[in-house]
């Protein structure tokens, strides 16, 4: 039985004193999508939208398991353009079933056999584990069959693995992938307080989200996080002229670059690479002035490194920057 706050009460949220009737739009999704691509969109949205809806909600999610479900959208932004840049400000992400599921398996995940090549080591058993959530003290809690403590308790930390654009031309990804689009970038970074800044490749953007997670390590390395449909307002705008070739991302603490691909030192690169660019852009540091600067105060972490090419998202910390 899902619980939690529903689409109505999670507008009741943002009163009419913080957000005007027009501001806002309520979508609940019938149909979950398993690619990022240009398609007909469910909806279309003006710059400076509150977006309240929800994940989508499948077999996964349940006692017995099932298919993973697709993803949300694509949603039409009014007036986006390959000139401009995606603004995703995530205002609520919360869990609304009160079961989170996480897996291991004998060929995914970052400790496994790798598919690609043949390996000597014994593949990794299969087993499914079912946390049950507490969503008033946003707990979640699972049986441990082989350890002496038995079970464990964790805290919650709501996030979405996936916020994405249509890719360029005509290309369409599968929903594990990450890329240069956004997509299943499984960023722990990318959760309430968090804004995110995706490229633009078609007019109109065609965003998608999905992917809930109650809680994920980083890197995400046994191949889930704690899988669950999610509530979610997302502020949806536009800032026009200004392009970017990769992820960006936002806090009170920090600015971020999301980059993917495979090997991991390449993510690596590439987020670092643009974090120096928007440095220089933005806030008039040198290039060679940033790229020494990270090497003493930059921050990183591997959002995942189990996705068909993995994820590094950098860091550097805003109270650094120029006032």
């Amino acid at each position: 039985m899902r619980t939690s706050i529903t689409l109505a009460s999670a507008a009741l949220i943002f009163s009419s004193a913080t957000l005007s009737a027009q501001d806002t739009v309520r979508f609940t999704p019938s149909v979950g999508h398993p690619t990022f691509a240009v398609r007909d969109p469910v909806m279309h949205i003006k710059p400076g939208t509150v977006l309240i809806s929800n994940t989508m909600f499948g077999p996964y999610y349940t006692e017995e398991g099932g298919a993973f479900p697709g993803e949300v959208g694509p949603f039409y932004i009014d007036g986006a353009t390959t000139n401009d840049m995606l603004v995703i400000e995530v205002i609520r992400v919360r869990p609304n079933h009160d079961i989170a599921a996480s897996q291991i398996y004998s060929d995914f995940g970052g400790l496994a056999t790798d598919s690609r090549v043949r390996l000597l080591n014994d593949p990794i058993p299969a087993r499914r584990y079912v946390w049950r959530l507490d969503h008033e003290r946003m707990t979640g809690r699972t049986e441990l069959p082989d350890s002496r403590m038995g079970s464990i308790e964790i805290d919650l930390q709501p996030m979405l693995g996936r916020v994405a654009v249509a890719p360029r031309g005509e290309e369409a990804f599968s929903g594990l992938w990450p890329g240069d689009f956004g997509g299943n970038m499984d960023a722990p970074e990318v959760r309430e307080g968090t804004t995110v800044y995706l490229p633009i490749f078609h007019d109109g953007a065609y965003f998608y989200f999905g992917d809930g997670h109650a809680r994920q390590g980083m890197g995400e390395v046994a191949g889930t996080g704690l899988e669950t449909s999610m509530d979610v307002i997302l502020k949806i705008d536009v800032i026009k002229g200004k392009t970017i070739d990769w992820p960006r991302l936002e806090d009170d603490e920090y600015i971020m670059v999301a980059g993917s691909a495979r090997p991991l030192i390449d993510a690596f690169r590439l987020a670092h690479v643009e974090l120096i660019e928007w440095l220089v852009e933005d806030y008039g540091f040198g290039k060679w002035d940033a790229y020494a600067l990270l090497g003493q105060i930059g921050e990183s972490t591997v959002a995942n490194i189990v996705d068909p090419i993995y994820t590094v998202v950098a860091k550097f910390p805003k109270r650094y920057l120029p006032r």
